[in-house]
């Protein structure tokens, strides 16, 4: 997880969701469709094979115990036939990445760390983890697992969409008994730990008190508006950080390392009817005691942990996979802390730490014996605890973000572990983030603090450097030595000095691939090889119709449509302009004032103005129908839905202020 009443657009060549997960906004591109420029993917340079032999050296790559761990308890293959919408669009293909085949060596064009992480990752299907405990893993980035109760079944953490969740509970209701599901848990509030939950159970069941549906305190909430605010960036930046724009193939899109894509199907909410409120809370469900942890802030800022006493299995949410997680994440998120998540880490060994038997998240494979999920437990405690207080350790010397970003490495019992490597998050980008945290983006040298704009910097930096062409040149040897990093810094500036110049995007773009190739984190390879795609073929405006979720436009709260109207309001444009408004929504007895005054939009709960320009009287229904385009402003007032006292105009007015946002916005060019 992860903006805007536009929840998430289908067509049949692109998916973008655009609300509600911290991470996932995901474009599913048919490669069939999409015309490549005439300056292709290029072969590994002799400089990137090198530092990829390198890693193969540094790292264990005889221990095969990953893959033995991956395979335990296989049960039967997720079916070949691809899942697809009722319009025939593509939501889920198992065949996708057929082309990474475990044992194969990793090609020149691929971080061999990177590589491996991906082989694991496509070892798909159902699996036991324990008695009475399984898992349906590659049906989407997430695991959904099932625990069998005592009447029936708890299914926990339903993908991102109810079609493959429905695909998932199939297959395992092909080799376990068909009991029915009496229960949900959302381990947290990323939309690949609930988005498909309507594949599972039917809202009525959950409405009667026939299934309940367990969640952290502020899962709603932060389920719903983590991404509104900044939604079109986080998702047009998203489309560069999961590499849906790419081809899959040893050039292009390996997966993200946490999974391998996201699914493209129809995303869902159901409230939950339970909320977990504290560490050390039990419920007994469905016959089995479970014990929880939470856990805000850590992951998600809605999370916990738990673990079931009868099966000695402990669920650690997405606090403990096999990667390094991201503290920040790149397609723009609210930093997470490093320090409480170890603490959470550090509290789940207090409390479970001498019973556990089996350790299982909702992404990878789990980790069996006491001593072995101990091992993992506390290296990743370490972990993220070295990360915060090395960070701040070198920020009191005095070391800038960028510094310190490049001088910290995990300590070596910590960094061979293949668990704790960078697949999704980086050491480099979360030492920078716990950096910003703490300090901000400024790092306290005065020439850094009003620097020049980049297209105005660009032009200067060039000219000072003797024109685009000198420039070209130099970076040329640059290239040829192998030092890629320097050469797309410095061309950038070329770039962004002359967008026209198709030479300098062209050699920008041969050095991000190079990049790229030798990345080992997911994400970062998936940014590196898309900007060098669109630096070489211009940005393609996939189609994004406007269609939105109904689940998640019904669980915002007015609070915060109201923010998102405020956050679209054209305030330069309107400072002199005046406009107050009440509104009185009959069936929740919930009323508004808004005020737009000096370029801001103001709303206060429980009030109405004396001198409103005019008062709007609805009902929430009728406002879901409009920000799901069911219906028009102007037909809701002529039908009588939404009744206008006073100036009628007003509202429509009121609205033609709101800006609107193109979501294929410039990235790697000005």
């Amino acid at each position: 997880m992860t903006a805007s009443t536009a929840l998430h657009a289908r067509s049949s060549s692109a998916k973008i969701f655009r609300f509600g997960a911290s991470f996932l906004l995901a474009a599913s591109v048919s490669m069939a469709t999409q015309t490549w420029a005439a300056e292709a993917p290029k072969p590994a340079t002799s400089a990137t094979k090198a530092a990829n032999d390198a890693l193969l050296k540094e790292l264990p790559f005889d221990d095969k115990t990953s893959f033995e761990l991956a395979h335990k308890g296989f049960i039967a293959p997720l079916p070949a036939e691809p899942i697809k919408g009722a319009k025939g669009n593509m939501i889920w293909d198992p065949a996708k990445y057929n082309f990474i085949k475990e044992g194969q060596a990793a090609p020149d064009t691929t971080n061999p760390s990177l590589w491996r992480q991906s082989q694991l990752i496509n070892i798909s299907g159902l699996f036991k983890v324990t008695e009475g405990l399984y898992q349906v893993r590659n049906y989407d980035l997430s695991n959904m697992t099932i625990v069998e109760g005592k009447s029936g079944i708890t299914v926990m953490d339903p993908l991102i969409s109810s079609e493959t969740a429905k695909a998932a509970l199939e297959l395992y209701f092909k080799h376990r008994p068909k009991k029915p599901v009496v229960a949900v848990i959302y381990t947290h509030s990323h939309v690949d730990h609930y988005g498909g939950v309507r594949g599972v159970v039917d809202e009525a069941d959950v409405t009667s008190g026939k299934v309940k549906i367990y969640a952290p305190l502020g899962f709603l909430e932060h389920a719903v508006a983590e991404n509104v605010m900044a939604g079109t960036a986080m998702s047009r930046r998203a489309s560069y950080m999961y590499g849906n724009l790419l081809p899959p193939n040893e050039t292009g899109q390996l997966g993200a390392g946490l999974g391998t894509t996201t699914s493209a199907g129809t995303v869902t909410l159901i409230p939950p009817t339970d909320i977990i409120q504290k560490t050390g809370e039990t419920h007994v469900i469905d016959g089995l005691n479970y014990e929880f942890l939470y856990a805000p802030g850590s992951e998600a800022p809605a999370e916990m942990l738990f673990y079931i006493k009868e099966l000695k299995a402990l669920n650690t949410a997405e606090d403990s996979t096999h990667t390094l997680h991201n503290t920040y994440s790149l397609r723009g998120a609210k930093i997470r802390e490093p320090l409480p998540w170890s603490k959470y880490l550090n509290e789940t060994l207090k409390l479970w730490g001498d019973d556990v038997q089996v350790m299982y998240a909702m992404h990878h494979w789990p980790v069996w014996g006491n001593k072995e999920v101990k091992e993992q437990l506390s290296s990743q405690r370490d972990m993220y605890r070295f990360i915060n207080d090395e960070t701040l350790r070198l920020a009191n010397k005095g070391y800038t973000m960028t510094e310190i970003g490049e001088q910290v490495k995990l300590p070596k019992n910590i960094a061979t572990h293949f668990s704790n490597r960078g697949y999704y998050g980086s050491l480099n980008h979360n030492v920078k983030a716990t950096y910003v945290l703490h300090l901000g983006w400024f790092i306290g040298n005065p020439a850094t603090l009003n620097e020049l704009p980049p297209e105005e910097g660009a032009k200067r930096y060039v000219d000072m450097m003797g024109g685009a062409d000198a420039v070209l040149k130099k970076a040329k040897e640059y290239y040829d030595k192998g030092d890629f990093r320097w050469v797309a810094e410095v061309v950038n500036h070329v770039v962004f000095a002359d967008p026209n110049n198709q030479a300098a995007k062209n050699l920008q773009a041969d050095a991000l691939e190079q990049l790229g190739y030798q990345a080992e984190s997911g994400p970062w390879r998936n940014f590196y090889l898309t900007g060098a795609q669109e630096l070489r073929n211009g940005v393609q405006k996939l189609p994004t119709p406007d269609t939105a979720s109904a689940d998640t436009v019904k669980a915002m709260d007015l609070d915060l449509f109201f923010d998102y109207l405020a956050m679209r309001l054209k305030g330069p444009e309107v400072a002199d302009k005046h406009i107050t408004l009440n509104f009185d929504f009959t069936d929740l007895k919930q009323k508004y004032v808004l005020e737009m005054v000096n370029g801001v939009l103001n709303h206060t709960e429980g009030m109405q103005s004396k001198d409103a320009d005019a008062t709007i009287t609805l009902t929430r229904a009728t406002l879901n129908k409009v920000m799901l385009k069911e219906t028009t402003l102007k037909d809701a007032e002529s039908s009588g839905a939404i009744k206008v006292q006073g100036e009628q105009g007003k509202l429509e007015e009121l609205m033609s202020y709101m800006d609107n946002f193109d979501f294929w916005f410039n990235i790697v060019t000005p």
